[in-house]
């Protein structure tokens, strides 16, 4: 190759190497220039955010009761089940089922002519009994006379006087069996031993039954039973509330939204805890007088313990959790936010807390919102009947990974 070819071939690579240097750098700074430009951008966005719109709410202070809770079962007062006490044919049901009865009524009849029968006989005999007596007694009464006495023998008389007390021993005798027909006619009327609700009978009229076999159960709700069981734990409360005076009991449904009747009060604390589950039982009693309770039906028991007097109250959702614990934002007077740690207590209601330590009452709290804050923020309380706008994807991926660290919202997850 030539001289001239060497150094044209030279020149263009020169040239080649030295456009690609020129591209690299003109690159370079349009990247850092973007780069620049976008964190340019996001600080200024930053800065010209406007306050976050929050629920704010006071922290209050009122009495706030303590609870127990547990579910129970209902019970009976009493369950009876009605049987004759003397065989026969049933002639008559004279109850509905499901009906109230009250206790004395006649509930069935049995045909009482055979006993009817057995007590006139008995009668009939105590009467030729009381004819022999009165013969008897009036021969031994002339021949004890003294004007008749020394003409009969000292034997006549002896069973004169034993033939009197003989048909007295009869009569007496007749007495008892008439006592004995009375009561068996008696028991041909069944009657209710309680007052209660009659259930689904077990035999129609016209059947022949015998004594002991079942008519129906009777069962008694006013007043009526609800049994439930609570933690040992909680035996100290309870006794302690017992000294107090008496402890009073609301029955709800199962979903906890509908007081059935709150005029129940503690009847009764066994007198053992169960070592299998650590609970010991309790029976409330209720007038149930408007049949809100049935037996056999499950409810929610809620027992109040005691009153702590003055409490500090704040909705549920305002307490997080963090890494270090519960804490709520408070707002101050310049519209900014800062972390408060706080100890919740007994729950109050269904959305309210009581708050133990971090709070005194007074406080200004924010209820909604906190997923967009942190200590410092600005924010701007909503109108009663406003709620803050729902927090987005990025708000809620946040809010998981605070999860994962132990945060989040007390008893929830972001609403």
């Amino acid at each position: 190759m030539s001289r001239f070819w060497k150094i044209v071939l030279l020149v263009v690579a020169v040239l080649v190497v030295g456009f690609i240097g020129v591209r690299m750098l003109g690159g370079g700074k349009k990247g850092n220039a973007d780069t620049t430009a976008a964190s340019a951008g996001k600080e200024g966005q930053e800065r010209n955010a406007g306050p976050v719109p929050v629920t704010v709410v006071d922290a209050a202070r009122q009495d706030v009761p303590v609870y127990a809770s547990a579910l129970g079962t209902v019970a009976a007062m009493n369950t009876v089940t009605v049987s004759p006490q003397v065989g026969g044919q049933l002639i008559s049901i004279n109850f509905k089922e499901g009906q109230e009865v009250q206790k004395g009524d006649v509930l069935a009849q049995i045909d009482p002519r055979t006993l009817q029968a057995s007590f006139d006989e008995a009668a009939a005999a105590k009467r030729q009994n009381q004819a022999q007596l009165a013969t008897a007694r009036s021969n031994y009464q002339r021949s004890n006379s003294p004007e008749y006495r020394q003409y009969v023998a000292k034997t006549d008389l002896d069973t004169q006087r034993n033939q009197v007390a003989q048909f007295e021993s009869a009569v007496a005798a007749n007495d008892a069996s008439m006592r004995a027909a009375q009561v068996q006619l008696q028991y041909t009327k069944v009657t209710a031993p309680i007052s209660g609700i009659a259930g689904i009978r077990a035999v129609d009229a016209g059947n022949i039954v015998s004594a002991g076999t079942a008519l129906v159960t009777l069962t008694q709700i006013h007043p009526i039973h609800v049994v439930f069981n609570l933690p040992e734990r909680q035996l100290p409360d309870v006794r302690q509330a017992q000294k107090a005076g008496p402890v009073t009991i609301a029955a709800l449904d199962r979903n906890d939204s509908h007081v059935l009747t709150d005029g129940g009060t503690l009847d009764v604390v066994d007198n053992q805890i169960s070592s299998d589950s650590g609970t010991f039982r309790a029976r409330a009693l209720f007038n149930n007088s408007d049949n809100s309770l049935w037996p056999g039906q499950f409810v929610n028991v809620r027992m109040q313990l005691r009153t702590i007097a003055g409490g500090v109250v704040i909705p549920t959702q305002a307490v997080m959790r963090g890494p270090d614990g519960e804490y709520v934002y408070i707002v101050k007077p310049d519209s900014t936010v800062a972390m408060q740690t706080v100890k919740s207590g007994v729950e109050v209601g269904d959305s309210n807390v009581q708050i133990t330590e971090g709070l005194k009452g007074g406080e200004r709290v924010v209820s909604e919102g906190q997923f967009r804050l942190k200590p410092g923020s600005k924010v701007t309380a909503l109108k009663p009947g406003e709620t803050p706008a729902p927090p987005t994807d990025a708000e809620l991926k946040a809010a998981a990974q605070q999860d994962k660290g132990g945060g989040g919202r007390r008893g929830g997850g972001p609403r």
